[in-house]
């Protein structure tokens, strides 16, 4: 997932390049095709042909795009109907499909190796926690994950672990925050045991993401946020890809 993080600093880079300054956000990549937010709607970049495409142009926000396994499709979150809601759209563009009815906040994460969408949302919870929830875009068939918090995560590629962030953003801005409720990353295992991979650590890891035998993340370790890897035990030292020092 590190080659996610690269790729889209070259997008952004070479939109700049080409006269076209913006705030890029939410990226997902899929092969040569990165899809992005900007101007509250999602944009799709040709990382061979050096050619953007807008996707979305509602008026309303649309946000955490993912593109499927198969890279057809494009899970993320909107609020076209006053909730923010999941939808799908082809990875061509066209028009979107509705896939949750949560009446309030959905947010997307991810997709799963087979095929289902990942998203957060507070609907299930009888406290005011946020839990993961599956669900299959062709039969809408969802599952709620069995964690009481959970606001964010990535499986295994056997679906065998659910590496997950319990809390969700704090809501401040505070650098090197350590209070608690600081995001640190859980590993959910087939024996429906949790356990943290991050505990020693008092600030904030988050973002888990999938790679070639690692898990990827974010952290303020060196005091700023950068990029991470650990085993996907958690057992192994981190190493260190970015050395950001500013915000």
């Amino acid at each position: 997932m590190s080659r996610l993080l690269l790729c889209f600093l070259f997008v952004a880079a070479s939109l700049i390049v080409h006269g076209q300054k913006g705030y890029y956000r939410f990226p997902t990549i899929h092969n040569e095709t990165v899809v992005f937010t900007s101007e509250g709607d999602l944009w799709k970049f040709d990382l061979s042909r050096q050619e953007t495409q807008r996707l979305t142009s509602h008026l309303a926000m649309e946000s955490h795009a993912d593109i499927s396994p198969d890279g057809q499709w494009v899970a993320y979150s909107a609020q076209y109907d006053g909730p923010q809601e999941v939808y799908l759209i082809p990875i061509k563009g066209g028009l979107p499909q509705r896939i949750t009815y949560e009446g309030e906040s959905a947010i997307v994460i991810g997709w799963t190796p087979d095929n289902r969408i990942l998203y957060s949302t507070r609907h299930f919870s009888t406290l005011p926690n946020t839990q993961l929830v599956l669900v299959d875009p062709q039969s809408l068939e969802s599952t709620i994950v069995p964690l009481a918090q959970a606001s964010d995560g990535a499986y295994s590629a056997d679906m065998s672990n659910l590496y997950f962030v319990r809390f969700p953003f704090q809501g401040s801005s505070t650098k090197r925050y350590e209070g608690g409720m600081a995001q640190n990353i859980w590993m959910f295992d087939s024996r429906q045991e949790a356990k943290p991979l991050t505990a020693f650590y008092p600030g904030t890891t988050k973002n888990p993401m999938m790679g070639e035998g690692a898990l990827f993340f974010l952290s303020d370790n060196d005091g700023t946020m950068n990029l991470y890897s650990m085993s996907l035990n958690g057992e192994a030292g981190w190493r260190q890809y970015t050395k950001s020092a500013g915000w």
